[in-house]
């Protein structure tokens, strides 16, 4: 898949960015935990590169003037019907912010479940992610009724309507 805007180039990961997703993926998450972002334990450059080479899931790049500005994984989550996409992962550079990537990147993403008969999308966001929050509320995700947020929880559930029902 490819799709371009005026600079803005939205195409599949290769295995050889998979470090440079990693590295993305980093610099977004450590913006919303306030006390830097914990060591998971997670090779995150090896998870990214299992997630590109992955059949059943699609990574999606936004490529600005020749570097990497965000990033998409999705595919159908286990026991979920085909008709149901999860977006595991979405991420825009902080130095990219409020510049029409994340915007872009969404809007590819949707065309792209449309295109596949897609139903529903489904997400998890940090609860701390107001930002992230405010983003996907502005492009038509509603809390996810399925998935009520309990206490201690530290991920709130989205749904989108792929098809805008």
């Amino acid at each position: 898949m490819i799709r371009t805007a005026p600079s803005l180039v939205i195409r599949t990961a290769l295995p050889c960015e998979a470090a440079a997703v990693a590295a993305l993926h980093q610099r977004a998450r450590s913006t919303y935990y306030p006390d830097g972002l914990p060591d998971d334990g997670i090779d995150w450059t090896a998870r990214w590169a299992e997630a590109i080479e992955r059949p059943d899931t699609h990574v999606r790049c936004a490529v600005r003037d020749a570097a990497l500005a965000g990033i998409a994984s999705f595919r159908t989550p286990e026991g979920a019907p085909a008709e149901t996409v999860k977006l595991f992962q979405f991420h825009v550079d902080p130095d990219r912010w409020r510049s029409g990537v994340g915007t872009a990147l969404h809007t590819a993403c949707v065309e792209e479940w449309r295109a596949d008969g897609r139903r529903t999308a489904v997400l998890d966001v940090h609860v701390d992610n107001h930002r992230a929050q405010a983003f996907y509320a502005r492009q038509g995700w509603i809390p996810d009724p399925e998935q009520p947020l309990a206490q201690g929880d530290h991920h709130l559930g989205l749904r989108f309507s792929v098809r805008g029902e």
